[in-house]
């Protein structure tokens, strides 16, 4: 009998151990996140030496997209890890981690509505990354053509046959900029709507169990 299992835990037959014990499936899928997460290390690294490396001829405002390039990676990389070990800790097996000094805090109460929530707010922070990339870019760019035109075409090619860096076009619209928004409105209204219904859901729990 395994050590995590108490001793007078009432044994389990062939089919629900084989259903129980398929949890243990999961495992691959966290450790393909592991592997994602080390991608997002060298990404970080690859774009803290573009900053380092051109810091002399950037601008500002590319300055700052880069700047918050690497905190959108950072914020991946935190969604990441509270996905893998909030969601083994969960779903698969307890990490015993109790009294560790490097426990994360909130691991000490994570469960799978708490989980949820978490990741709706991360999500948000990172789409909010991304419009704010997408803000500055529609304020250094402002006048510029868009790329899939013959005008932006035309653009990006006397820029390549002058030598200058840039292509000389963007993909930043109006349109996009707007549909950018109201998708990062949607997210913000779930993760309100996902904390609403916790919150009702634990409510109606403490309520039953005074009963």
């Amino acid at each position: 009998m395994s050590n995590n299992v108490p001793a007078g835990a009432p044994k389990l037959g062939p089919l629900p151990t084989l259903i129980f014990a398929s949890r243990w499936l999961q495992l691959p899928l966290y450790l393909g996140l592991i592997i994602a997460q080390c991608v997002y290390v060298f990404l970080f690294l690859k774009e803290l030496t573009h900053l380092v490396v051109d810091a002399n001829t950037l601008t500002e405002q590319g300055i700052m997209l880069l700047v918050l390039g690497l905190i959108d990676v950072v914020m991946i990389s935190n969604l990441l890890v509270m996905v893998i070990v909030g969601g083994y800790e969960t779903f698969v097996s307890r990490l015993n981690l109790a009294g560790h000094p490097d426990q994360p805090e909130w691991l000490s109460h994570v469960n799978a509505s708490v989980l949820k929530v978490k990741l709706a707010m991360a999500i948000i922070g990172i789409s909010s990354i991304h419009l704010l990339k997408t803000f500055i870019e529609a304020g250094m760019i402002g006048g510029l053509p868009i790329c899939d035109t013959e005008a932006g075409l035309l653009a990006q090619k006397l820029m390549l046959e002058a030598g200058a860096k840039g292509k000389g076009c963007t993909t930043v619209t109006e349109t996009g900029v707007m549909w950018q928004t109201i998708i990062h409105m949607a997210f913000i209204v779930s993760a309100i709507g996902i904390a609403w219904t916790d919150k009702l859901m634990s409510q109606s729990v403490a309520a039953s169990k005074k009963h």
